[in-house]
């Protein structure tokens, strides 16, 4: 994400960078026996004024909201104390909306029901993690193309349509989209989507519906990181993105919807019309670094931990503290929200709490307690700003420029990228050893492009993000003379993004 100036290049001021909602995603409050007293009362006591909670959806039963009564509750009291709620409903099994039309209109009446039923949530989620298989199949078609997020992009348009028949006012929150996915059909284990793929399959679905309204109105996301012993500043590589790669999902968002009724993130100086629509904000929704369990609290626990890798919990409230003030001043994001308030006592399912199962609190407990109470989740620095790019990232070359002899014929040089992208390489011969301003600007304008001038050799392949690929002419005897290399890279996300680089001059032969 770039540091830029807020500056408009219209003059306007920039928007003031909002405070940054800091809350839990958690269900224990709307199915504790006090009706989340207790729950609320801790929420409370450290400072945080949002609660994610989830609802399955049942298609055997399409019009029961499970434990009703005790959510009715929870709702009442946590919005007596001030709680912010949002809801995500999702399918109970992943295969639920395949190839049935009637049955996706019977879950977004459902969606629509409990908006209905509970006009104090104001923000309702649709699905979850639609890229992982474990919410969401089949994830890829038996000729390996993605499905999940085309599929899922449908449904969310119509639920869109439906929260918003019931009130404009209801904040449509899309995807809770996981940080990572192996974008491989034959995966032994978890065939699954990375998250840029899967917003690229969505921008696809939503071009064709070809709509004149949104599908949702903010991008909920699940910034988990890859290793719980990494800090909040180690990310993913590209197709996957973390805490520190959100200028990796505004750019995919960019790509994907760019010139649509779907706003995309807010630019540094592009402000918004005031007859557009508010840019897309990020709801990052689940945020959670698992830690080792105290001797002391183990009882509160039972069964085997399925994670290899886990944080200290010193670790874990160094980490939660810090992404107070480093979200604060991403005006992007609208809330963060921790994966668990109380630790879940089987050990085969989530950890992260900022207070384990037998209910002490884990350092982190105080430790967000404190930033909170320092006022750090308002901006105290300069702002973070982003633009969205127009050339391939990462795009290099290595052409290994040098005099070749008469008698060779292997043309090659090596093409890479930090994203997936599309190689078309060229071979031109120049009328001279020098390469002049001019000259080099016309080949950057034409390789890949157009027929003149025209190469004398070309070829084509793919790159994969951070491995370099071979560029491979076909085997050809060439005159003496001087001659460069030249490719143009095309981002495989937006083949409009690209990047052309032409090599210094070199001889062939014995030139005159």
């Amino acid at each position: 994400m770039a540091l830029a100036c807020a500056c408009g290049a219209l003059g306007l001021a920039a928007p003031a960078v909002a405070d940054v909602t800091v809350g839990v995603a958690d269900d224990r409050g709307k199915m504790a026996a006090d009706g989340g007293a207790r729950f609320l009362a801790d929420m409370r006591d450290v400072g945080l004024t949002e609660n994610r909670i989830t609802l399955a959806w049942d298609p055997e039963h399409p019009t029961t909201i499970r434990d009703q009564a005790s959510l009715d509750r929870y709702v009442a009291n946590a919005t007596a104390a001030g709680i912010r709620l949002s809801i995500v409903i999702a399918p109970s099994r992943a295969r639920a909306l395949f190839g049935s039309g009637a049955v996706t209109n019977q879950f977004v009446a459902f969606v629509a029901q409990v908006a209905r039923t509970y006009p104090q949530i104001k923000d309702i989620g649709v699905g979850n993690e639609p890229n992982q298989p474990r919410f969401w199949q089949p994830q890829f078609s038996t000729r390996g193309a993605g499905l999940a997020c085309t599929a899922y992009a449908r449904v969310l348009a119509q639920a869109y349509d439906a929260l918003k028949a019931v009130s404009t006012s209801i904040t449509v929150l899309g995807v809770s989209l996981s940080p990572r996915g192996n974008d491989n059909a034959l995966a032994a284990t978890n065939a699954s989507t990375s998250p840029v793929r899967c917003i690229r399959d969505m921008g696809v679905a939503y071009r064709a519906l070809r709509r004149k309204r949104p599908i949702m109105d903010e991008l909920a996301f699940h910034p988990h990181p890859n290793s719980n012993t990494d800090t909040f500043l180690v990310g993913y590589r590209w197709p996957n993105a973390g805490t520190p790669n959100l200028g990796r999902i505004k750019q995919a968002i960019w790509d994907a919807f760019r010139g649509t009724a779907q706003p995309v993130f807010q630019e540094a100086g592009r402000p918004v019309s005031r007859a557009a629509r508010p840019p897309l904000r990020f709801r990052l929704n689940e945020i959670g670094w698992q830690t080792v369990i105290p001797d002391s609290s183990r009882g509160a626990y039972y069964g085997r931990e399925s994670v290899p890798r886990l944080a200290e919990e010193r670790h874990q409230s160094d980490v939660y503290s810090a992404l107070i003030p480093y979200y604060a001043c991403d005006e992007s994001v609208r809330s963060m929200l921790y994966y668990g308030l109380v630790d879940e006592p089987d050990l085969d399912r989530w950890q992260a709490g900022l207070m384990r199962a037998d209910g002490t609190r884990r350092p982190s407990y105080n430790s967000v307690k404190s930033m909170l109470a320092r006022g750090l989740a308002r901006c105290t620095r300069r702002a973070v700003r982003w633009r969205h790019s127009t050339v391939v990232v990462g795009a290099t070359a290595k052409f290994g420029e040098r005099r070749r002899s008469a008698g060779d014929t292997n043309w090659t040089f090596v093409a890479g990228s930090e994203e997936a992208s599309l190689v078309t390489g060229a071979m031109y011969r120049l009328k001279s050893r020098r390469l002049s301003v001019a000259a080099r600007k016309k080949l950057l304008a034409a390789v890949g492009i157009r027929r003149s001038p025209k190469p004398v050799l070309t070829a084509k392949t793919k790159v994969r993000a951070h491995q370099g690929a071979f560029v491979r002419f076909k085997r050809k005897r060439l005159k003496a003379g001087y001659y460069v290399f030249a490719l143009r890279l095309r981002a495989e996300m937006n083949p409009t993004r690209t990047t052309a680089l032409v090599s210094r001059p070199f001889a062939v032969g014995k030139p005159r």
